[in-house]
């Protein structure tokens, strides 16, 4: 039943990953691609009808975390208390600001809201990435399962370790041009004209640094944290989401150059989820590994919830992700059918 809810949970992030990241990458190159006040509005109604449904994903891991893993979330929302609140602080400035543009017709407001978000999307896919990060590499735990990181103390990973350091920024970069290439391909699949044609060059030359990056932070994660490679070589089975990344790596490259943005950014997607699941396969048993005594890790059998509870969450759980699932096909679906399909 641990391991069960530990998928499950690994599911909420990936998907909210994958269908708020999109939006968010097109909040990185929201000045870039869209130079005019018309092209924004075009970038903007590509994520309208979407990007606050998506962050529903985010609710749901934080819900399904807190109802298997109420240790772990006690911990993990005190130790990360600092980045936690600049993280709710940017989705609030990103949300205000998308709501907020078009209110006042005026040289200083729109500019105004459009740094605001394209900022606030930017320090979110470094921030999301940089906790993965800490995630993968561990933290200062003690004996009781309790830890705070500061933002930063020597950038080692080992022991008393901080916020960010050269691993969890290398992640933090990964993850802002990963969600650049993603957001910039569904822009280019749902746009026409120049913000089409930046959007697609913008998609290039991220791939580029995506693919050198992916190589660095595998070769720097297999250093870091030996707990990754033991289980990739105990769950052969688990190959299989490398070979997912790697081939939606491919993919997006490979259809990029025959201007298919939408089987492009299918790609991107499954490379996304390829990443999310084998970096979960990874830790597993652990839910935050220690940085220091590996004994202290918090694992899914010493932070989860009774057997009961789990088995009674499961019964809510269930419907519950039934109707969030229900909701967006119905969503993607009727505002799909005004979408534009580059062939």
């Amino acid at each position: 039943m641990e391991t069960l809810w530990f998928c499950l949970v690994a599911l909420a992030l990936v998907a909210y990953v994958v269908l708020d990241g999109f939006d968010l990458g097109a909040g990185i190159i929201h000045l870039g691609v869209a130079r005019t006040d018309d092209e924004r509005k075009q970038l903007l109604a590509a994520i309208g009808p979407y990007w606050d449904g998506n962050e529903v994903w985010l609710l749901a891991a934080g819900g399904t975390l807190f109802l298997a893993f109420p240790s772990l979330y006690s911990a993990a929302f005190s130790g990360f208390y600092l980045p936690l609140m600049i993280v709710l602080w940017l989705l609030m400035l990103r949300g205000i600001a998308i709501e907020f543009r078009g209110h006042i017709d005026s040289p200083v407001w729109k500019p105004l809201w459009d740094a605001v978000f394209s900022g606030a999307s930017a320090l979110l896919a470094i921030f999301f990435g940089a906790a993965l990060g800490n995630v993968v590499r561990g933290v200062s735990l003690n004996a009781n399962g309790e830890f705070f990181l500061p933002l930063w103390t020597n950038f080692g990973v080992r022991s008393e370790v901080g916020i960010l350091d050269w691993y969890t920024i290398s992640v933090g970069l990964l993850a802002y041009i990963t969600l650049t290439q993603h957001g910039a391909l569904w822009v280019a699949w749902k746009t026409q004209g120049p913000v089409q044609r930046r959007s697609r060059h913008v998609a290039r030359v991220a791939w580029w640094i995506v693919a050198a990056l992916t190589i660095l932070t595998t070769a720097l994660t297999l250093h870091i944290q030996p707990q990754v490679e033991t289980n990739l070589r105990q769950y052969l089975w688990g190959s299989i989401f490398p070979i997912i990344a790697v081939a939606g790596l491919a993919g997006v490259w490979i259809f990029l150059r025959r201007a298919q943005d939408l089987r492009a950014f299918l790609c991107s997607c499954g490379y996304i989820a390829g990443m999310l699941a084998s970096a979960a396969l990874g830790l597993y048993p652990y839910v935050l590994p220690s940085s220091g005594d590996a004994s202290l890790g918090l694992t899914i059998e010493r932070t989860a919830a009774a057997s009961y509870g789990l088995r009674v969450g499961l019964m809510w759980w269930i419907p519950g992700v039934l109707v969030a699932i229900g909701y967006f096909v119905f969503l993607y679906r009727h505002f799909g059918q005004e979408r534009n399909i580059s062939r």
